[in-house]
């Protein structure tokens, strides 16, 4: 069994819990996968034993326990520093912490108006000033990212790193509600993303206030 294990919400709704997923296993990493639905009414009994704080997701390694999904991909760099998890690049691994912290703190509109619905397509939702600002800003700091990687690889930093799991969620949204990018239509299509994909597709649960749009 593996000394690293991953408590999750519901992979169609729970962009927190793509995050570190999709970190782990892009590295390489073996680890344990735990789900809990989100809503369900055992949630806090079996989150409460992984933290306080009552949320997913949460990383187990060994007797350590990390949540918040920027605290448990900072926690596996450290951890496993052969796996490379940011740029080696000083300057550009500054750049991409710079721009996970962005993603973890801004686009308070674009996670309100465009929740993660990874099964759906199609979707159709109310355009404001303010989800505009944040999708424009999205696509421009992509588009700064993909520049700099110019020569490197397909992510935003040429190879997979934390901050292309950061921005992983936003990748779903943006094939939800039709926002076209290249970078947003490569990755889901790599094999981790098409694995989370899939089992979205096939959770039984659904979440009303996720299922937004027409």
């Amino acid at each position: 069994m593996s000394s690293l294990a991953l408590l999750i919400g519901n992979k169609n709704y729970s962009s927190w819990s793509l995050r570190p997923w999709l970190a782990l296993r892009q590295s390489g990493l073996e680890f344990e996968e735990v789900r809990v639905a989100l809503g369900s009414p055992d949630f806090a009994d079996r989150v409460r034993p992984w933290s306080p704080a009552g949320k997913v997701p949460v990383l187990r390694h060994e007797n350590v326990y990390v949540w918040d999904s920027l605290a448990i991909c900072e926690y596996l760099a450290d951890s496993f520093a052969d796996r490379h998890f940011w740029p080696r690049d000083a300057q550009r691994r500054a750049f991409a912490r710079a721009a996970s912290a962005e993603m973890h703190s801004s686009f308070q509109a674009l996670r309100a108006q465009m929740p993660m619905n990874v099964r759906a397509r199609g979707r159709k939702v109310p355009s404001t000033p303010e989800l505009e600002r944040d999708i424009a800003r999205v696509l421009e700091l992509w588009k700064e990212c993909r520049e700099r990687a110019t020569g490197r690889g397909p992510f935003l930093f040429g190879d997979f790193t934390i901050a292309d799991a950061m921005y992983a969620p936003v990748t779903f949204r943006f094939l939800t509600y039709g926002i076209a990018s290249d970078y947003a239509e490569s990755l889901v299509q790599i094999p981790a993303m098409r694995e989370w994909a899939e089992a979205a597709a096939a959770e039984p649960e659904t979440i009303a206030s996720s299922e937004v749009g027409i």
